[in-house]
């Protein structure tokens, strides 16, 4: 038993409430379990329980054992000064502290308990996996929606802290988060730090210059700073240099990885194609806000990068002449992964929920992703039809089966407490000691 399990039980009242005693065998029933305090101080306020016959309105603490409640010294503590019930799991030790105590341990269905056990001690790809199956459709459904509110939520916290580096101009934020998105999982990180070391309002002046675009973006990722046998890369980084002075540009300290990448992923490449991006549209968070078709959006993306691109992955290095365009999947992944979240964290900051709701809209737009993740849930039934699929599945993997955050999960709700499912029953027999003592991270 852990106390976040103990807490899960009484918030639900997973155990058998017909004639509960109190720890001095007085009767006890449960008005209102109270709600989850997640702050300081008691685990449950605004509890509500009769005594015999008197009702009894308060908070509710939870501990393993009654004798945590001294541990933590809780009866020094003026936050629990309103406390009218103790819930623990082992009736270990008296302490007379003027309200009655709840022992839980021979009252919570042992198949419960054991199916908990189950599911944290399970290495399938999610832990309920050979349960999820009876799982209603609705119920997961509506769990998705939830998942990728939470998912968009997230990044939009990520944007309000570009936003307060940026002073509040979203098209700083804008660029930033989409030179991100270009560099990908491995060089994104790298990508933001040279977006953030060049305004954008430097590069709008440069827009009408691939050249100039080029040579101030390549030249603050510190690709040019060495001596090259072709002309245009010398070429590029004496352009550079006016610039940097210039603009008095600092050359941020990154490291670019080509390493087990695909040489159309190779991060020259894609700082190419940027740089093609920033010359064809520039207003950044106006376009995303005002367009209202997603296929116009994505289609900014079908690039065209200069003549030296195509046919060079690596600068100095000539190769097999081949357009460097922007495939489908890169594409889709830019949208979902900037502009997407860029709409909603706006619709967010500004109250706006027309913006959100079309941020949503165009998640279920977009194709579904496929990767080991979505394959996954796939395989054990699971739908993939959009990319709002796609992202609410990376969520649910990453941030609740990950780590067996199955009491927090919708999934996991239904399945203990399911009145239907063969969890809960009438079997309220006392655990074994070795089993209570099971304890989960």
């Amino acid at each position: 038993m852990n106390e976040k399990l103990l807490q899960y039980i009484w918030q639900f009242q997973l155990f058998n409430k017909k004639e509960i005693k109190t720890t001095d065998n007085n009767d006890l029933k449960v008005l209102l379990p109270g709600n989850l305090n997640k702050n300081q101080g008691p685990d449950f306020l605004n509890g509500k329980i009769k005594i015999d016959d008197t009702i009894w309105f308060g908070n509710v603490e939870v501990h393993i054992k009654s004798s945590d409640w001294r541990l933590h010294k809780h009866s020094e503590d003026e936050n629990y000064k309103n406390v009218i019930l103790h819930v623990v799991w082992e009736h270990d030790e008296e302490l007379n502290l003027g309200f009655p105590t709840l022992s839980l341990q021979t009252l919570v269905p042992k198949l419960l308990i054991n199916k908990y056990i189950s599911i944290m001690n399970t290495e399938t790809f999610i832990p309920c996996e050979s349960t999820v199956a009876s799982i209603k459709a609705i119920t997961i459904e509506k769990w998705k929606e939830r998942l990728l509110t939470e998912r968009l939520q997230e990044k939009t916290m990520a944007i309000e802290n570009l936003l307060k580096k940026s002073n509040g101009n979203w098209n700083e934020v804008c660029w930033w988060t989409l030179a991100k998105s270009f560099g990908g999982n491995v060089n994104g990180e790298a990508f933001e730090a040279i977006a953030q070391s060049i305004p954008l309002n430097i590069l709008q002046k440069h827009s009408d210059s691939l050249f100039s675009l080029e040579a101030i973006i390549i030249g603050q990722s510190g690709l040019l700073n060495k001596k090259f046998r072709e002309s245009y890369p010398n070429d590029l980084f004496r352009e550079y240099l006016f610039y940097k002075k210039k603009y008095s540009l600092r050359q941020p300290q990154v490291s670019l990885y080509y390493l087990r990448m695909r040489p159309a992923n190779f991060p020259t490449i894609r700082l190419a194609q940027l740089c093609a991006f920033i010359k064809k549209e520039n207003r950044l968070i106006s376009k995303i806000i005002e367009e209202p078709d997603i296929e116009k959006l994505s289609d900014l993306l079908l690039l065209n990068t200069s003549d030296y691109w195509n046919t060079h992955y690596r600068i100095d290095e000539p190769g097999i002449s081949k357009l460097k365009t922007i495939g489908r999947q890169t594409i889709n992944n830019i949208v979902i992964n900037a502009m997407v979240v860029l709409l909603y964290a706006y619709g967010y900051y500004h109250d706006n929920e027309n913006l959100k709701s079309k941020a949503i809209k165009w998640m279920d737009e977009i194709p579904a992703e496929q990767n080991n993740i979505t394959s996954g849930f796939e395989k054990i039934g699971f739908s993939n039809h959009s990319s709002f699929d796609s992202q609410a599945l990376f969520h649910l993997k990453n941030k609740y089966c990950q780590h067996k955050k199955c009491l927090e999960c919708a999934i996991g709700n239904e399945i203990f407490r399911n009145e239907n499912n063969p969890l809960i029953t009438t079997n309220y027999t006392l655990l074994q000691p070795a089993n209570r003592d099971v304890s989960f991270s």
